[in-house]
């Protein structure tokens, strides 16, 4: 005789029920469910339309913006010119951070900040001085006379009517 028939039969494992799930996946699903909602939010504070500058804000800043555009040093005509341009960029992009933070103008250079400012002011003209981008970093950009004042009063139009 074989053992093995003498043996009881096999008891089967009780059937385990998948619910109610374990106190870990209760966790798990309230932290996604915070994680959804926070994304939600978040993408709804990004698309919302942030209200514009009082126009009060806005005069006092261009104010100011003009102020430090006639308290630039200008070259003299056939001087290097690399510093005053820098610091016209410079006046220009602070401006725009201000005035449009959610466009990150200050991360733009070369043509797209041309056409950038041209966007917001078209009347300033401001795509045909490709020198205002690229003389800043030439040693030895030297202007005439009427590229000095033709510039200075673009980027006077562009402070002025930019929106």
């Amino acid at each position: 005789m074989n053992p093995l028939d003498q043996l009881a039969p096999a008891i089967a494992p009780p059937a385990i029920s998948s619910w109610p799930p374990a106190p870990g996946w209760w966790l798990l699903a309230a932290l996604a469910l915070l994680g959804l909602g926070l994304a939600v939010l978040w993408r709804w504070q990004r698309l919302r339309v942030r209200p514009e500058l009082p126009p009060s804000e806005l005069d006092l800043a261009r104010q100011a913006a003009l102020v430090e555009l006639a308290q630039l040093a200008r070259p003299l005509p056939g001087e290097p010119a690399s510093a005053w341009l820098q610091q016209l960029n410079a006046l220009l992009k602070r401006l725009c951070r201000t005035r449009y933070p959610d466009d990150h103008p200050h991360t733009l250079s070369g043509r797209r900040w041309l056409a950038f400012l041209d966007s917001r002011c078209p009347a300033a003209g401001l795509t045909r001085w490709m020198v205002l981008v690229e003389g800043a970093y030439r040693a030895e950009c030297r202007l005439d006379e009427k590229s000095i004042a033709g510039l200075e009063k673009a980027v006077d139009t562009w402070i002025r009517k930019h929106a």
